[in-house]
């Protein structure tokens, strides 16, 4: 459109320019990462959580 190629062809492109990838370095997905962090943080600080409550209650 306008004379410009398709924005497929343009990030082609620029990925192409991209030196590679080193290995165990990059977690690509800055958003996946940051979701993935957060759950793992979540389910452990929950974890403590539930384990404090059992003892107060001291439910055997």
């Amino acid at each position: 459109m306008f004379g410009r190629k398709p924005i497929e062809e343009r990030l082609a492109e620029r990925r192409a320019q991209l030196p590679p990838l080193k290995e165990g370095e990059h977690f690509e997905h800055g958003p996946a990462k940051f979701i993935f962090i957060f759950l793992i943080v979540f389910v452990v600080v929950a974890h403590l959580i539930g384990l404090v409550v059992l003892m107060a209650l001291d439910l055997n």
